[in-house]
């Protein structure tokens, strides 16, 4: 049991090895996060004033309506969406969602490249279905 002084090494140097990123970002970096992009809203969106759904719901939770949307347009039939409120709207990405955020680069790619995501919502949809800019 002569080796035990350089196991007990080998495991101290694999424990700091492993837990680096961990202590790195807690004690030397606190508070360095990156500040969360500002999106740009077109002037469509500014003057309506409202989403299909209230703003805070729409930045935390748009896609999981997007996937509902989806699902009951695909086995449902159903192209129709009606928001708590009330107001009805087409259960569309292309024609509902961009028909006010038509600035795709400036709107939605800042905060999915933000988050590291991507969406394939844009495998199918086009980005700019009436041809505005």
């Amino acid at each position: 049991m002569n080796d035990k002084k350089w196991i007990v090494l080998g495991l101290v140097i694999f424990l700091g090895l492993f837990t680096f990123p961990l202590w790195y970002n807690l004690l030397v970096r606190p508070g360095t996060a990156a500040p969360a992009p500002e999106v740009v809203l077109t002037d469509k969106a500014k003057a309506a004033r409202q989403c299909v759904m209230p703003t805070e719901f729409m930045k935390t939770d748009h896609m999981q309506l997007l996937d509902e949307w989806r699902l009951k347009m695909v086995r449902e039939g159903t192209g129709t969406f009606v928001n708590p409120e009330g107001k009805m709207f087409a259960a569309s990405l292309s024609n509902t969602c961009l028909d006010c955020h038509s600035n795709k680069a400036e709107f939605c790619d800042r905060c999915h490249d933000y988050v590291s995501v991507a969406p394939y919502c844009w495998d199918c949809h086009l980005d700019n279905p009436k041809g505005e800019r």
